[in-house]
């Protein structure tokens, strides 16, 4: 009876521990755009070992397949070593009708990388978009073969905007007319808070128009998540949630500051102007 008593009272013990296990909340996902801290990443073990210090477990990195000088595997094994998964790049290669089998092929390459690192998006960072619809359609062209490729290989492609995406052209907003232009199937879009808000437009308009395109976000502040005041952070994340869509990045500019500043205290700033940030959306309810 004693026996059986222990063996009740250890059973007992083990289902309470694996109760409250399952109860304890995932640890949230917060990613960070590696151009954030590019002006301290010459020694990339070292500065991923900060970025996932300063509270972050996904990266956006720079380029395919070569990473900050690193082969696509090499630049992995690191980002692995610290906790960090990569979710996209940024990358861009130019349109020319002359050479586009070519860039198909460079655009291959670029794709290897991604899947070696383990990403699902390749994000073009900005795009010379021309003064006419026609230029415009032509890149909207050039975007569906790209992304057509992409999807061989198991990845989607996306666009990042800065503010002239805004501006209008032949009665059009350029942004809306490459959303409207572009093959759902093979382009997604991912939408600069900050940026959009620059241009005039508000971005969870803009996630109730298009909860099917935007799939992804870029975080961005003055500096600081949060600290301006000027974009409803919580309405956002709970637009974008309701579309059913969660990844998500910070960016930061380089911190500016007069030309005979200490650099070293502009990096100090840039550091923990990130760190800031991670912690301001680790502990927001609105946040998942």
């Amino acid at each position: 009876m004693k026996k059986f008593f222990s063996f009740a009272v250890v059973a007992l013990a083990a289902v309470s521990m694996f109760s409250f296990a399952s109860c304890k909340p995932a640890e949230k996902q917060i990613g960070l755009q590696l151009y954030s801290v590019n002006q301290d990443m010459k020694d990339v073990d070292a500065s991923l070992a900060k970025v996932a210090a300063a509270g972050y477990n996904v990266v956006e990195t720079l380029r395919s397949p070569q990473c900050f000088g690193l082969p696509a595997e090499e630049f992995k094994a690191l980002c692995d070593k610290h906790g960090l998964k990569i979710v996209s790049t940024h990358h861009s290669i130019g349109m020319d009708p002359e050479k586009e089998a070519e860039i198909m092929e460079q655009w291959k390459e670029v794709f290897k990388g991604l899947n070696v690192m383990g990403a699902k998006y390749c994000v073009i960072p900005s795009f010379k978009l021309g003064e006419t619809i026609e230029d415009l359609k032509a890149v909207c062209d050039y975007f569906n073969k790209v992304g057509a490729l992409a999807k061989e290989y198991g990845l989607k492609l996306g666009y990042h905007n800065h503010a002239f995406e805004y501006e209008v052209v032949d009665g059009q907003v350029k942004w809306e007319y490459m959303i409207e232009n572009t093959d759902p199937e093979s382009v997604f879009f991912q939408m600069d808070v900050y940026w959009t808000t620059k241009g005039g437009k508000n971005p969870v308009e803009y996630l109730k128009k298009y909860p099917e395109r935007i799939k992804m976000l870029h975080i961005k502040d003055d500096l600081v998540i949060g600290d301006s005041g000027k974009i409803d952070f919580e309405a956002i994340f709970k637009q974008f949630y309701a579309n059913g869509y969660s990844d998500f990045v910070v960016e930061q500019e380089m911190p500016r500051g007069p030309k005979d500043e200490d650099k070293a205290a502009r990096l100090a700033t840039m550091w923990e102007g990130v760190a800031k940030s991670a912690a301001y959306l680790k502990n927001a309810e609105f946040v998942k």
